[in-house]
């Protein structure tokens, strides 16, 4: 079953907005899109952008307007070394911004083209995709953050393994995309299937979390026994341990080891616009890594999982647009809660005298003290 593009969500309008989170890092688009000598376009946090790779192999990620008269500048030209603005031929270093050439100019002018900066953005590769560092609006053409923050990679516990990608557009907002990430109770509900779980498995469960720098953990523990894929790591017969981390502003990492055997995902929900979003999915594992045709059975059973996360997005934004009253409850829904506060406290922080003078060195209120227990049935 095919994953939907935004055109055939059937949701023609947006539901509401969300508060988008500045000074970090966020997946633009997959490297594969990125050929030679071309341009490719993405929508990034409601800013258009313009990449590509440099004849170095190096990517880059520029604000998609000329900074002359405002023409995409993805409609122009590049070589390789410089994006080439169509309508006037101005020249840019893509990486840096700065304007290398002005046709038009002649010997009577005494102004120097490379005083000139189109809008770039610090852009690096990482499993696949083109990371862009988005910096706060006044905090410079790079954003002094970005030193400070490492670009997000996949965990890897070895030099032999598999991996996969996936991807899904959502019409609803980063927050109800991120809360619906991390939302426990829907499993049996959602992802009804004999390969996963059904309503009747549903059980008891409890589960300790503790706090992580921007964001919390659920500590190392056996994975649920009421879905068949964790059952099947039985069969190497040593215990089977799963941690998973959420971290702002968009990230959720889980590593499953059994012995010298692991699997390992980073799920990214990241922001079209203030009122649409993207899941991605990259993960790599060495379990299975001798059986025939592992990877595209976990691509065909991955891309199910997501699609009905996705179809229940779609139907979700049909309520949503009509800016209902929501409650979040106890204790499935506290992970939730927990990520709500971690962003009202970095929006705080991020305004407060200190972060001004020091973009990038935010210490944000965190609502876990310490180590608790949440139960749930699911």
């Amino acid at each position: 079953m095919p994953l939907l593009n935004p055109a055939q969500t059937g949701v023609t309008l947006p539901g509401p907005a969300a508060t988008l989170l500045y000074d970090d890092w966020y997946p633009a688009l997959r490297t594969a899109r990125l050929r030679r000598g071309k341009l490719a376009k993405a929508l990034l946090l409601d800013i258009p952008l313009v990449l590509g790779r440099k004849s170095d192999g190096s990517v880059f990620a520029m604000r998609d307007s000329c900074p002359h008269r405002g023409i995409p500048l993805s409609a122009g030209w590049f070589d390789g070394q410089h994006v080439t603005c169509r309508y006037h031929g101005w020249e840019f270093e893509p990486c840096g911004g700065q304007c290398q050439a002005i046709p038009s100019l002649s010997s009577h002018d005494r102004l120097d083209p490379t005083r000139i900066f189109a809008t770039a953005y610090p852009c690096e590769e990482r499993d696949g995709h083109a990371w862009v560092y988005v910096a706060g609006p006044g905090t410079g053409r790079k954003g002094e953050g970005v030193a400070e923050k490492p670009v997000p990679e996949l965990a890897k516990f070895g030099a032999r393994y598999r991996s996969a990608f996936l991807t899904a557009d959502l019409p609803c907002d980063v927050d109800h995309g991120i809360i619906g990430l991390m939302d426990p109770a829907h499993g049996p509900f959602v992802h009804q299937a004999w390969w996963w779980r059904t309503r009747g498995s549903i059980r008891e469960k409890t589960k300790r979390f503790e706090p992580i720098p921007e964001g919390f953990r659920m500590s190392a523990h056996a994975p649920s026994g009421n879905s068949a894929p964790y059952k099947l790591l039985g069969v190497y017969g040593k215990p089977v341990e799963t941690t998973i981390d959420f971290v702002l502003p968009n990230r959720r990492t889980e590593v499953i080891r059994c012995g010298d055997k692991w699997f390992s995902s980073l799920t990214t929900v990241t922001p079209v616009t203030a009122s649409t979003c993207r899941i991605d999915v990259v993960a790599a594992w060495n379990v299975f890594y001798h059986v025939p045709l592992v990877t595209p059975i976990a691509r065909f059973f991955g891309a199910k999982f997501v699609r009905q996360d996705q179809v229940t997005m779609i139907q979700q934004a049909e309520g949503l647009r009509h800016n209902p009253s929501l409650m979040l409850i106890d204790d499935a829904d506290k992970p939730a809660k927990w990520y709500f506060a971690l962003k009202q406290a970095r929006l705080e922080a991020s305004h407060s005298p200190v972060s001004e003078s020091r973009p990038g060195a935010l210490e944000i209120k965190h609502p876990l003290d310490g180590p608790v227990e949440l139960h749930w049935r699911s």
